[in-house]
């Protein structure tokens, strides 16, 4: 009996993984199948994002990432969630304000409270500057419409 537990158990937890992981897939930005567009996600926390590099990839639950040095990767890989863009990497701006998921430009971001916040910008428009206007009451929002759209 007990051994028929654990089995139970355990494709029962493979099953809610592989979930989470098609979940991720699904609603990540990801370009030709790597997030933040190929930048290396800890350079926006040394306050310069930098392009990754193919052969420094790592995949965190089903998405790709890529950094521009071996150190980095390892740094990622001890502690991904402190590095993982906020709502998949979608605007933080038009998360807040209208519940979207929409493109980034990828060297537009905000570091808030240690996670990573990133924003639309072309030369008419730059959702940063309107995020800053209301930055709390437009995160508050951003973490219910992105917790709405994961669990579809």
């Amino acid at each position: 009996m007990m051994k028929f537990l654990i089995i139970l158990f355990s494709i029962i937890s493979l099953n809610v993984f592989s979930q989470d992981i098609n979940t991720r897939k699904k609603h990540f930005l990801t370009e030709k199948g790597v997030a933040l567009s190929g930048f290396d996600a800890l350079t926006y926390f040394q306050g310069k994002p930098q392009k990754g590099k193919k052969e420094y990839s790592y995949t965190q639950e089903g998405i790709i990432y890529q950094f521009s040095s071996a150190s980095n990767l390892e740094t990622f890989k001890k502690n991904p969630s402190k590095y993982e863009p906020q709502y998949g990497g979608w605007c933080a701006y038009a998360m807040g304000s209208k519940g979207e998921k929409v493109e980034v430009d990828p060297e537009t971001y905000k570091i808030v409270n240690g996670k990573l916040y990133l924003f639309y910008h072309t030369f008419f428009s730059n959702t940063l500057t309107d995020w800053n206007k209301d930055e709390a009451n437009l995160k508050a929002k951003a973490d219910i419409n992105w917790e709405k759209i994961i669990k579809k």
